[in-house]
């Protein structure tokens, strides 16, 4: 049975770093838009999480770098330098919307450890309490994983799973997944081989990131009974649209709407991690 839009009261919104920048240049703008949109949503008594990529990006900008480096060393410093300004920009623009922001740096470790798992739960549900809007981003300043695949669509299941959320909105720049018509397709209720292939339809190594990472992240988070739409983040109410919009962007939908405990979920994160390193 598919869930009502109606009922989804936690939501993580991941937002990609391609998504609001363009070579040296940070669309202000849109996370402008964003925040007023999450604004409106925490009125009605939603509860907005943020996962945001974007920190190598900026830094990238302040540094006067052309290309993305190569070493991880400079990756690392970039990363150090863009955080800092990422949530410079996410802070005015909640500012604007008489809210307050919290910068979330999270690890691997984070979510592998039982007593880290559950603090780190403790802190965002005591931000949300607060009405204060938590964003999130992999601490890329110590973590070599995240920059190595530069996967924030997977970071933003795990977390969906860390805090109970109901709803998981990926925003690209892009509709949705399509079908080999080259429409979207707006409910998949099983991910299967063939709907994998639709991403990444050739067996290249070079097939990476994309949308093979955020079918991936909406598998992780309908195994843990959480809905997950990936729609394109560059129209006009992309989050509200993706939340009362049931035929915008492709809904992935859990084959069951019981919400799971806070173990079965963490055990699914920590299986999910080591089975992937298997790959």
């Amino acid at each position: 049975m598919k869930q009502s839009v109606k009922h989804y009261k936690r939501i993580v919104v991941k937002i990609g770093s391609s998504l609001f920048s363009s070579g040296l240049k940070f669309d202000c703008a849109l996370v402008n838009g964003l925040a007023g949109q999450i604004a409106d949503l925490m009125k009605q008594g939603k509860e907005v999480i943020i996962v945001s990529s974007g920190a190598i990006a900026l830094g990238m900008s302040v540094l006067k770098l052309n290309s993305r480096p190569k070493e991880l060393a400079n990756l690392q410093a970039a990363a150090a330098v863009g955080q800092h300004e990422l949530m410079d920009v996410y802070r005015k623009a909640f500012r604007a919307k008489q809210l307050n922001c919290a910068q979330i740096l999270l690890t691997w470790e984070d979510f592998d450890e039982r007593s880290r798992y559950l603090n780190a739960k403790n802190t965002l549900d005591t931000l949300l309490k607060l009405k204060v809007v938590p964003v999130i981003n992999e601490n890329d300043t110590i973590s070599t994983d995240e920059i190595k695949f530069g996967d924030n669509d997977q970071l933003s299941a795990h977390v969906a799973g860390l805090i109970g959320a109901d709803f998981l909105i990926i925003l690209s720049d892009v509709d949705g997944l399509l079908g080999k018509n080259k429409k979207v397709i707006t409910d998949v209720d099983k991910i299967t081989p063939a709907i994998k292939a639709l991403a990444c339809p050739t067996k290249k190594k070079t097939c990476v990131g994309g949308m093979v990472t955020k079918i991936e992240a909406a598998k992780i988070a309908v195994k843990s009974n959480i809905t997950c739409k990936i729609t394109n983040g560059r129209k006009d109410d992309s989050i509200k649209d993706a939340i009362f919009n049931i035929a915008s962007g492709t809904t992935f939908h859990p084959s069951a709407s019981v919400p799971l405990d806070v173990k079965s979920r963490w055990i699914i994160s920590r299986r999910h991690r080591y089975s992937s390193r298997k790959i």
